[in-house]
């Protein structure tokens, strides 16, 4: 039985899901989760609590959550130092944090395309904010990002039951992204990588109303204008499923109880291994 911990410290949509991609119907057997959660808070001391689930003995660990240059993921990396580790990420990983991650021998996947909430009390409630992670977790699913993450975790599970370490370290891109899910219709393709592109963009403008603007004013209506293009980037993603949907061409790749990858086209194919 193969041990996974998931260190969750603050969230990006990807955060709500990647543990259940890894076994989507509950009947692996191969594999053992446990996850720490610290909810929206990311702080060293939330870090500290890092320590409980290494007591768990994990032979993989993954730790997800926004900006991984910030003080409550470097001190959570500083405690697993050693460890098997994949650090998932947003935009504002730049290289040189990317390196030190790296250097220090943790694998890492930043998703420029999970991006920045419009989190500024002028403008976000819980509404606001449910809203705003069902879209991204829309186009990070149908383009082909939830996906990856899930093929990289299943790939770095396989070379550690093999006695080899092989960790992702990868800036990944909406072309990426939308390889994965073997799109047969190349408009559905275009419309996947364009939602893409356009949620990368949200960072950028909710960066303004979180970090820049003062007036309440500008900050509400910013956030908003953030808002809006992450919705329309969902809507735009669903344009892409229901082109697929309607030529019977989604491809589902779901594992087998041990743990195997398979895959199907037609609705009504059985999975097969890969």
């Amino acid at each position: 039985m193969f041990k996974i911990g998931f260190i969750k410290m603050g969230n990006i949509a990807s955060s709500l899901v990647v543990d259940l991609a890894l076994d989507e119907i509950a009947e692996r057997t191969d594999l053992e989760m446990r996850i720490l959660s610290s909810g929206p808070k990311m702080t060293k001391k939330e870090a500290e609590a890092s320590d409980d689930l290494k007591s768990w003995n994990p032979q993989l660990i993954i730790v997800i959550g926004p900006n991984a240059a910030t003080p409550g993921q470097t001190a959570v990396r500083a405690l697993l130092k050693g460890l098997p580790t994949i650090v998932i990420s947003d935009g504002p990983t730049k290289k040189e944090a990317r390196d030190v991650i790296a250097a220090d021998g943790f694998g890492y996947i930043i998703l420029p395309m999970d991006p920045l909430i419009g989190a500024k009390r002028e403008f976000l409630d819980s509404a606001e904010m449910a809203l705003f992670n069902s879209d991204a977790l829309q186009v990070l699913s149908i383009c082909g990002a939830v996906r990856l993450v899930q093929e990289e975790i299943d790939r770095a599970i396989i070379s550690l039951t093999k006695g080899d370490v092989m960790l992702p370290q990868m800036l990944v891109t909406p072309e990426i992204c939308a390889d994965r899910m073997d799109f047969k219709n190349p408009y559905a393709k275009a419309k996947a990588i364009g939602a893409l592109y356009m949620a990368q963009t949200v960072a950028n403008i909710d960066a303004q109303a979180c970090f820049k603007l003062k007036e309440l004013e500008a900050i509400a209506l910013t956030a908003a204008t953030g808002h809006e293009v992450m919705r329309a980037a969902a809507n735009l993603a669903d344009e892409a499923r229901e082109i697929e949907k309607g030529a019977d061409a989604v491809s589902r790749k779901p594992h087998s109880r041990s743990g195997e990858l398979m895959r199907k086209i037609g609705l009504f194919e059985k999975p097969e291994r890969i």
